[in-house]
Protein backbone atom coordinates (compact mmCIF):
# COMPACT_ATOMS: atom_id res chain seq x y z
CA UNK A 1 0.00 0.00 0.00
CA UNK A 2 1.42 3.26 -0.99
CA UNK A 3 2.72 5.59 1.89
CA UNK A 4 1.98 9.09 1.93
CA UNK A 5 4.95 11.16 2.13
CA UNK A 6 4.99 14.64 3.60
CA UNK A 7 6.34 17.81 0.98
CA UNK A 8 7.72 21.18 0.96
CA UNK A 9 4.59 22.90 -0.25
CA UNK A 10 6.80 25.62 -0.90
CA UNK A 11 7.94 23.76 -4.18
CA UNK A 12 4.65 23.60 -5.78
CA UNK A 13 5.10 26.66 -7.80
CA UNK A 14 8.01 26.04 -8.64
CA UNK A 15 7.04 22.38 -9.91
CA UNK A 16 4.03 24.29 -11.81
CA UNK A 17 6.61 25.97 -13.64
CA UNK A 18 8.95 22.83 -14.60
CA UNK A 19 5.69 20.92 -15.98
CA UNK A 20 5.75 23.98 -18.10
CA UNK A 21 9.48 23.67 -19.04
CA UNK A 22 10.10 20.13 -19.44
CA UNK A 23 13.15 18.65 -21.64
CA UNK A 24 12.68 16.92 -24.80
CA UNK A 25 13.19 13.86 -23.47
CA UNK A 26 10.87 14.31 -20.27
CA UNK A 27 8.03 15.15 -22.77
CA UNK A 28 8.55 11.77 -24.81
CA UNK A 29 8.75 9.84 -21.50
CA UNK A 30 5.55 11.55 -20.42
CA UNK A 31 4.21 10.42 -23.37
CA UNK A 32 4.50 7.27 -22.52
CA UNK A 33 3.56 7.31 -18.59
CA UNK A 34 0.39 9.73 -18.61
CA UNK A 35 -2.89 8.34 -18.89
CA UNK A 36 -1.88 5.31 -17.01
CA UNK A 37 -0.75 4.28 -20.68
CA UNK A 38 2.05 1.95 -19.37
CA UNK A 39 -0.37 -0.86 -17.32
CA UNK A 40 -2.84 1.36 -15.48
CA UNK A 41 -0.29 2.73 -13.18
CA UNK A 42 -0.92 6.66 -12.25
CA UNK A 43 2.34 8.37 -13.19
CA UNK A 44 2.53 12.45 -11.90
CA UNK A 45 5.03 14.32 -13.29
CA UNK A 46 7.39 17.27 -11.43
CA UNK A 47 5.85 15.82 -8.17
CA UNK A 48 6.87 17.30 -4.72
CA UNK A 49 8.23 14.74 -2.21
CA UNK A 50 9.90 16.11 0.94
CA UNK A 51 12.14 18.94 0.33
CA UNK A 52 12.67 17.95 -3.45
CA UNK A 53 10.85 17.39 -7.11
CA UNK A 54 11.13 14.57 -8.84
CA UNK A 55 10.29 14.17 -12.77
CA UNK A 56 7.94 11.47 -12.31
CA UNK A 57 6.54 9.57 -9.49
CA UNK A 58 3.91 6.73 -9.05
CA UNK A 59 2.50 6.57 -5.89
CA UNK A 60 1.04 3.28 -5.78
CA UNK A 61 4.16 1.67 -6.44
CA UNK A 62 6.62 4.50 -4.57
CA UNK A 63 8.87 4.92 -7.92
CA UNK A 64 10.73 7.69 -9.04
CA UNK A 65 11.85 8.21 -12.58
CA UNK A 66 14.41 10.85 -12.92
CA UNK A 67 15.35 11.53 -16.55
CA UNK A 68 19.29 13.60 -16.04
CA UNK A 69 20.41 15.91 -19.09
CA UNK A 70 23.80 17.58 -19.24
CA UNK A 71 23.22 19.52 -15.97
CA UNK A 72 23.43 16.47 -13.89
CA UNK A 73 27.06 15.52 -15.86
CA UNK A 74 28.96 17.74 -12.68
CA UNK A 75 30.93 16.12 -10.11
CA UNK A 76 28.88 18.29 -7.54
CA UNK A 77 25.13 18.16 -8.98
CA UNK A 78 26.14 13.72 -9.16
CA UNK A 79 26.66 14.55 -5.54
CA UNK A 80 23.75 16.29 -4.89
CA UNK A 81 21.75 13.73 -6.78
CA UNK A 82 23.50 11.05 -4.48
CA UNK A 83 22.32 12.37 -1.40
CA UNK A 84 18.35 13.40 -2.88
CA UNK A 85 18.06 9.66 -3.82
CA UNK A 86 19.80 8.56 -0.73
CA UNK A 87 17.20 10.65 1.55
CA UNK A 88 14.17 9.81 -0.95
CA UNK A 89 15.12 6.29 -0.51
CA UNK A 90 15.03 6.73 2.88
CA UNK A 91 11.32 7.64 2.82
CA UNK A 92 10.64 4.40 0.70
CA UNK A 93 10.86 5.88 -2.73
CA UNK A 94 12.52 3.97 -5.22
CA UNK A 95 14.28 5.10 -7.98
CA UNK A 96 14.97 4.94 -11.68
CA UNK A 97 17.54 7.13 -13.43
CA UNK A 98 18.10 7.72 -16.98
CA UNK A 99 19.82 9.93 -19.45
CA UNK A 100 17.97 12.62 -21.88
CA UNK A 101 19.88 10.87 -24.67
CA UNK A 102 19.00 7.32 -23.11
CA UNK A 103 15.09 8.65 -23.34
CA UNK A 104 15.57 10.37 -26.91
CA UNK A 105 17.08 7.21 -28.31
CA UNK A 106 16.73 4.49 -26.62
CA UNK A 107 13.09 4.92 -25.72
CA UNK A 108 11.64 1.23 -26.51
CA UNK A 109 15.18 -0.26 -23.82
CA UNK A 110 13.89 2.74 -21.32
CA UNK A 111 10.76 1.16 -21.28
CA UNK A 112 11.69 -1.91 -21.00
CA UNK A 113 13.54 -1.33 -18.29
CA UNK A 114 10.54 0.64 -16.11
CA UNK A 115 8.33 -2.17 -16.84
CA UNK A 116 11.20 -4.65 -15.73
CA UNK A 117 10.93 -2.40 -11.98
CA UNK A 118 6.85 -2.48 -11.78
CA UNK A 119 7.47 -5.93 -11.68
CA UNK A 120 9.96 -6.53 -9.79
CA UNK A 121 8.05 -3.98 -7.28
CA UNK A 122 4.42 -5.97 -7.71
CA UNK A 123 6.36 -9.42 -6.83
CA UNK A 124 7.60 -7.84 -3.98
CA UNK A 125 4.54 -6.23 -2.68
CA UNK A 126 1.10 -8.12 -3.60
CA UNK A 127 -1.10 -5.27 -1.91
CA UNK A 128 -0.60 -3.32 -4.70
CA UNK A 129 -3.71 -2.75 -7.17
CA UNK A 130 -3.11 -3.82 -10.31
CA UNK A 131 -5.06 -2.51 -13.18
CA UNK A 132 -7.95 -5.07 -14.56
CA UNK A 133 -5.97 -4.81 -17.67
CA UNK A 134 -2.56 -5.83 -16.17
CA UNK A 135 -1.51 -9.25 -17.95
CA UNK A 136 -1.14 -11.25 -14.77
CA UNK A 137 0.86 -13.89 -16.65
CA UNK A 138 4.36 -11.51 -16.45
CA UNK A 139 4.11 -12.06 -12.32
CA UNK A 140 4.91 -15.68 -13.78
Amino acid sequence: MAKIIPYNSKLKQLARELRKNMTYGEVLLWNELKDDKLWGFDFDRQRCIDNYIVDFYCKELMLAIEVDGMSHDSEEAFLKDEVRQSRLESLGVRFLRFTEAEVKYDRVNVIRVIEGKIIEIIKSDPTIKLSVNFDTTLLA
